[in-house]
C-alpha cells in the first residue's frame, strides 16, 4: 500500500514503515505507533495491556490486543485511538493472538486450544485441540493458506486452513505437519515469504532455531546456540535469520552462506561480527524492515532498540515503562494515515461457542451463509485471472530447452491444461448460479 506524503499531484512516496509496541506495565498507553526512521509518535492506544504474541493488524481497520492474563481480546479502530472500541470475549486467557493477511480469520490461543473465528460474521468456526499444553504463539503464511501454532508442548504444528474448515464435525481436524525436533517449550516462531512453499523458524528454551519447509515438512536446518532463544525472524529476501536471546544478545545467522550441513553450532568467537550486543535483559520480540537494512528489538530491560543490519549499531533507543512484549515493523495502512478514515464494515459480535448457538450466544437463524468477505472483494484474483496466469506458466514451460525431461514436460502441460478447462467450467457454473439467484423473482 502507497500513500503520499507530499510533493505535486500524483506523485507516489514510498509507503511509509512504522513501529508498533506494547510493554506488560501499560501506564500511559496500551499500544505506542512511531514513524521507524524519524522515530516521531503518531499514535497512541489506550485501554488494557497487551500480552506477549498479542498484537495484530486486522484488514487494516483495526487493531486487535489480547489481555495480560485476561480472557477477552482488546480492538480499536485504527483512528479512534482514544476510545476502545469492542471487547471480544473468551472462554479464557489469550495466550497469543494472529489475524490472516487477508483479513478473514481470527486465531487465538487459549490453553492449550486454537480458536478460528470468521470476521464477516463473528463465528467461531473451530477450535483445534491438538497440542498438549499452553499455545504460545500463532502465525499465518502470508496468503493465508496455512497457520502454524507453537506450545509449551515443544511440538509445532503446521495447519492448511482449507482442510481445517472442510474437515467433518464430527472429527476433530489435523495438522498437516507434526514438527516434535524441539525438547523444550516454543518461545516464537515466523513464516517466511511463499505461501504453502514458505520456510518457518521456531525457536525454542532448548537453545536451538530450526528452519522447516511447509511444502515438504522437512527439517532444512538446526542451529544450536549457548543460551536459549526467545525471539526469532527472518529478512523478506531470506538472506539472515535474527534470533534474540535468553541473555539480551541477537545473533545473525546468514541462511545463504550457511555450509551443506543441517546441524551446526553459532560459535560467537568465530561470528562476533553477527552479534548484536546492547540489551541488558532478555530479547523478547524482532521484526526486520521491508528492505531488511533496520531490526527492530524489544526487551525484558523496557527498551525498544533500532539496529543497523550491515553494521550491528544501535541506532535507536526507546524507553517503555515495562517489560517489552510486542514489537513489530508494519507498512502503515492507510487508515492509521488518515484522521477521517472509517472501516468499510463493524465489527461484529464474536461468539465463543462453536456457531454461537449454544450456552448463550445468541442464535443465528436462516438457512443458508455465503461468505463473500465483502470488504475483500476484488483484491483476490478471478477465476479467469487464474487462468490466464496458468496459461502463462505453460507458455513460459514450453518455451524452455529442458533436456532429458521432454516425458516429464508433457505430463506437466496436460496437468495444467485440465487445470484450465476446470477453472473455466467453475467460472461459468459460478456466474450460472449468481445469475439465477439475482434474476430469482422476490416472493
Amino acid at each position: 500500500m502507497t500513500h503520499v506524503r507530499g510533493g505535486g499531484e500524483g506523485k507516489m512516496a514510498a509507503p511509509m514503515e512504522v513501529a508498533v509496541c506494547t510493554d506488560s506495565a501499560a501506564q500511559l498507553w496500551s499500544c505506542v505507533v512511531w514513524e521507524l526512521h524519524s522515530g516521531a509518535n503518531l499514535l497512541t492506544y489506550r485501554g488494557g495491556q497487551a500480552g506477549p504474541r498479542g498484537l495484530a493488524l486486522l484488514n487494516g481497520e483495526y487493531l486487535l490486543a489480547a489481555q495480560l492474563g485476561k480472557n477477552y481480546i482488546s480492538a480499536w479502530e485504527l483512528q479512534r485511538k482514544d476510545q476502545l472500541q469492542q471487547k471480544i470475549m473468551c472462554p479464557g486467557p489469550v495466550t497469543c493472538l494472529t489475524t490472516s493477511p487477508n483479513g478473514l480469520y481470527v486465531l487465538a490461543g487459549i490453553a492449550e486450544s486454537i480458536y478460528l473465528w470468521e470476521v464477516s460474521t463473528g463465528n467461531l468456526l473451530v477450535i483445534l485441540s491438538r497440542h498438549y499444553q499452553e499455545v504460545s504463539c500463532l502465525q499465518f503464511t502470508g496468503d493465508s493458506s496455512h497457520f502454524v501454532s507453537g506450545g509449551k508442548d515443544c511440538l509445532v504444528l503446521a495447519w492448511s486452513l482449507c482442510s481445517v474448515l472442510q474437515a467433518d464435525p464430527s472429527r476433530t481436524p489435523g495438522p498437516r505437519h507434526m514438527w516434535s525436533r524441539h525438547t523444550l517449550p516454543i518461545t516464537d516462531l515466523h513464516c517466511g515469504f511463499g505461501g504453502p512453499l514458505a520456510r518457518v523458524a521456531t525457536a525454542s528454551l532448548d537453545q536451538t532455531v530450526k528452519l522447516w519447509e511447509i511444502s515438504s515438512g522437512e527439517l532444512l536446518l538446526s542451529v544450536l546456540f549457548d543460551v536459549s532463544i526467545m525471539a526469532v525472524t527472518m529478512d523478506l529476501a531470506e538472506h539472515h535469520m535474527f534470533c534474540g536471546g535468553s541473555d539480551g544478545s541477537i545473533f545473525q545467522v546468514d541462511l545463504c552462506t550457511w555450509p551443506g550441513q543441517r546441524e551446526k553450532s553459532f560459535q560467537p568467537e568465530q561470528d562476533h561480527g553477527k552479534v548484536f550486543r546492547g540489551h541488558r535483559n532478555q530479547v523478547t520480540c524482532l521484526s526486520v524492515s521491508t528492505d531488511g537494512s533496520v531490526l527492530l528489538s524489544g526487551s525484558h530491560d523496557e527498551t525498544v532498540r533500532l539496529w543497523d543490519v550491515q553494521s550491528q549499531q544501535c541506532l535507536r533507543t526507546v524507553a517503555l515503562k515495562g517489560p517489552v512484549t510486542n514489537a513489530c515493523i508494519i507498512l502503515a495502512p492507510i487508515s492509521m494515515l488518515s484522521s477521517d478514515f472509517r472501516p468499510s464494515l463493524p465489527l461484529p459480535h464474536f461468539n465463543k461457542h462453536l456457531l454461537g448457538t449454544e450456552h448463550g450466544d445468541e442464535p443465528r437463524h436462516g438457512g443458508l451463509t455465503l461468505r463473500l468477505g465483502l470488504h475483500q472483494q476484488g483484491s483476490e484474483p478471478s477465476y479467469l485471472e487464474r487462468v490466464e496466469q496458468l496459461h502463462g506458466v505453460m507458455c513460459s514451460t514450453l518455451e524452455k530447452n529442458v533436456l532429458g525431461g521432454q516425458d516429464q514436460l508433457r505430463i506437466r502441460v496436460a496437468e495444467l491444461e485440465d487445470e484450465v478447462r476446470n477453472l473455466r467450467k467453475i467460472n461459468r457454473d459460478l456466474f450460472d448460479f449468481s445469475t439465477r439467484i439475482i434474476t430469482r423473482p422476490a416472493k
